[in-house]
């Protein structure tokens, strides 16, 4: 998880800016800006109500606040409550992607053909002549750096994670920029024939820098303690954080540009998959983890147990249930109409 972290939320907002790129190109903004909050908001406002609810009353369970039942929370849940409890409810949890993706929508769609036109035109010239050189593959590496740089030294000490929306400026900061950026090079073929390029440096960087963390990690486990481990320490978790996130991110760019850059019926069925898998995945996780902890596992058993259940969960209720109800489909943020593959 130490290793994902610092990227995986920031790949899912980079890519959530090319795919609205290639939406907006291909319909008239009112008519993009409509479905796209029908397509949005319905989620949002369904599973707050109902698919989150578990993951509020088992962690008040765990916590000791409460000991009735699911029903017997559930109304309360809805009435909802600010100061009741240690959390808010109800509350939107892991879906605070998706409400920051909404209004990030919102703000861009304003400038969204001005913008358009810049990397169509002088914005194209611009990277042509950054990356289309000897020197394209360090600065595709390098310079979008920079927002998480700033993220890191600047605006997280002073404003903490609280995806909360109105106070999370720090990840405003990192997450909108990288969203923007996805929107403006998602079709600028200089910038994806660089990313293509720097495949092998990227995973060079990426494996360097994750073997030395996960050897302090190792050695801080079993209590190993010197000046030298904690400066690698320091500099291997400021590297971590930075450039591997980015680095990570143009690995995962070009092997998806080499290999699965293609018309696939697996990428299509996962394509529409994946709102429905994300919606779900952590409040199975919550309530399969809450299961497990109490069977006696050891850790690798309850591990590999939590992953396969929840890989399971997410496959036969979108499978059995969400994609094959015509109803139910726009709850999850999916067509009315099942796709064929």
């Amino acid at each position: 998880m130490k290793l994902i972290n610092p990227w995986r939320l920031t790949l899912l907002f980079f890519i959530s800016g090319i795919a609205i790129r290639f939406a907006i190109d291909k319909q008239p903004l009112i008519k993009f800006t409509f479905k796209r909050s029908i397509i949005l908001l319905i989620p949002i406002i369904f599973c707050i109500h109902t698919i989150i609810a578990p993951q509020s009353w088992l962690e008040l369970l765990e916590n000791g606040e409460i000991t009735s039942g699911f029903w017997a929370f559930y109304p309360e849940y809805l009435i909802g409550s600010i100061d009741k409890y240690t959390v808010i409810i109800p509350t939107w949890n892991h879906l605070w992607y998706v409400v920051y993706l909404f209004f990030y929508t919102l703000l861009l769609i304003p400038i969204a053909r001005p913008l358009a036109s810049f990397m169509n035109g002088y914005g194209k010239k611009m990277s042509s002549r950054c990356l289309d050189n000897c020197l394209g593959i360090f600065v595709v590496m390098l310079i979008p750096v920079i927002p998480f740089i700033i993220f890191h030294y600047i605006l997280k000490p002073i404003y903490p994670s609280t995806h909360a929306l109105f106070d999370d400026w720090a990840n405003h900061q990192l997450y909108f920029s990288i969203f923007i950026f996805g929107f403006l090079i998602a079709k600028d073929k200089s910038f994806w024939q660089a990313i293509n390029k720097a495949l092998i440096p990227a995973l060079i960087m990426v494996f360097i820098i994750s073997t030395i963390a996960s050897i302090v990690w190792y050695l801080e486990s079993h209590n190993h303690s010197s000046y030298a481990l904690d400066i690698t320490e320091h500099y291997s978790e400021k590297a971590r954080k930075t450039a591997y996130a980015w680095f990570s991110i143009v690995a995962l760019l070009a092997i998806s540009q080499r290999w699965l850059n293609k018309p696939s019926k697996a990428l299509s069925y996962m394509t529409e998959a994946v709102f429905p898998w994300y919606i779900l995945h952590q409040t199975l996780i919550v309530m399969i983890g809450y299961w497990l902890t109490r069977q006696g596992l050891s850790i690798y058993s309850e591990s590999l147990a939590l992953i396969l259940l929840t890989f399971l969960g997410c496959y036969l209720i979108n499978e059995y249930f969400i994609r094959r109800w015509k109803w139910i489909r726009p709850l999850f943020g999916l067509k009315l109409y099942k796709l064929k593959y």
